[in-house]
């Protein structure tokens, strides 16, 4: 089953189970004069909603490239889950202002225990339901299966304290209809809000996952030609397309043939392993300034904001080093690659030094 298929069938199962609650939902909300179990019928509404548009968004998402979309249709994912955030985030609004009147003035509900059992069933059901698509979702890396699930677990809690209130107003005729509302309402603004800014964050460029960088460098080191790889850099055009580049470090005595060799083999290996399409830069490797190379190493050590220093290289007719450095986001990096310049100039004067601003993106 391919991975659309997959989206495609939990989302199927998720309408019809939410359909089924929201008919039994709503018929036990009216016929027991309670807004906490109406609005409950309400989300599950969205929640198939929600599920319609994932079905739209992976048909659309698995379009074929074409020329004015060579890296194809695949980002079309991120903008159904900011739909779905959207509309799960105007539920909650709409639960919101539906139960704060509520807490002032509340309605006498009337619980019986065929109404009961059926939210008790109602959790049940939507916990199962949540754990699946979740499942589901992480293992086929689809946004907005992952969030429909959580949101289902939500739902899960929710009907839970739903049925705590009922019983409440059961035993000691005390009415937390209209406070259970807000509690809900918020819950499910929040998750929509943690919904939109994760999907965004996916659409704008966040950092990589650090445990996908290491796995990736780790990989390519197992090369025995490879000194180290370096400057990794990942970007995302949909779930399952991610393409990218990175440096690795070489002896600078292999041929040209050699290094295209090389990297056609590393390009090879990491697409086989993770499907990700890398383009791989090089850096020379010499070993003849070796003890500069350490001084440096050295030097950095003592500042904790210096999180890699590499490419390094010796240009001895232009008697010139170079070495790139990645200096913490939150450090002052001007003043501690002042400071590491000045040491190293202190300790080998001979040479001109030339410090290549890099930056902290995958680790």
């Amino acid at each position: 089953m391919s991975r659309q298929d997959k989206i495609v069938k939990t989302s199927i199962i998720g309408i019809v189970v939410n359909l089924i609650l929201v008919g039994f939902k709503a018929f036990v909300g009216i016929a027991t004069n309670s807004i906490a179990i109406t609005l409950d019928a309400v989300n599950n509404l969205t929640d198939a909603l929600s599920s319609i548009i994932t079905i739209l968004g992976a048909k659309l998402a698995n379009k074929a490239p074409d020329k004015d979309h060579p890296y194809g249709y695949g980002r079309i994912e991120y903008f159904s889950s900011v739909i779905i955030a959207a509309i799960v985030l105007w539920a909650g609004i709409t639960a919101l202002m539906e139960s704060w009147p509520k807490i002032f003035h509340p309605d006498v509900t009337s619980y019986t225990t065929v109404s009961l059992v059926i939210v008790a069933v109602a959790v049940v059901v939507k916990i199962l339901l949540g754990q699946y698509v979740k499942r589901i979702g992480k293992d086929i890396n689809s946004q907005a299966l992952v969030a429909s699930g959580s949101d289902a677990l939500f739902d899960a809690i929710l009907s839970l304290s739903t049925l705590v209130a009922a019983i409440i107003s059961i035993f000691f005729h005390v009415s937390l209809e209209g406070i259970l509302g807000v509690i809900i309402a918020v819950v499910i603004i929040k998750a929509s809000i943690d919904m939109l800014k994760e999907t965004l964050d996916s659409m704008i460029g966040a950092r990589v996952d650090s445990e996908l960088s290491r796995k990736i460098k780790e990989s390519i080191c197992e090369m025995p030609e490879v000194y180290g790889a370096y400057d990794l850099s990942l970007h995302n055009y949909g779930p399952e397309d991610m393409q990218g580049s990175v440096h690795v470090e070489i002896d600078d005595t292999l041929t040209a043939l050699d290094i295209q060799k090389l990297t056609r083999r590393i390009s090879a290996k990491i697409f086989k392993e993770f499907s990700i399409i890398l383009t791989v830069g090089i850096y020379a490797h010499n070993d003849t300034y070796s003890n500069i190379r350490d001084d440096l190493y050295n030097i950095a050590s003592k500042y904790p904001e210096v999180l890699e220093i590499h490419a390094f290289i010796v240009y001895e007719e232009e008697n010139l080093i170079t070495f790139d450095i990645i200096v913490d986001f939150d450090a002052d990096r001007e003043s501690v690659k002042q400071k590491i310049l000045e040491e190293i100039k202190s300790l080998h004067p001979e040479f001109n030094y030339h410090m290549i601003d890099d930056y902290d993106v995958s680790d």
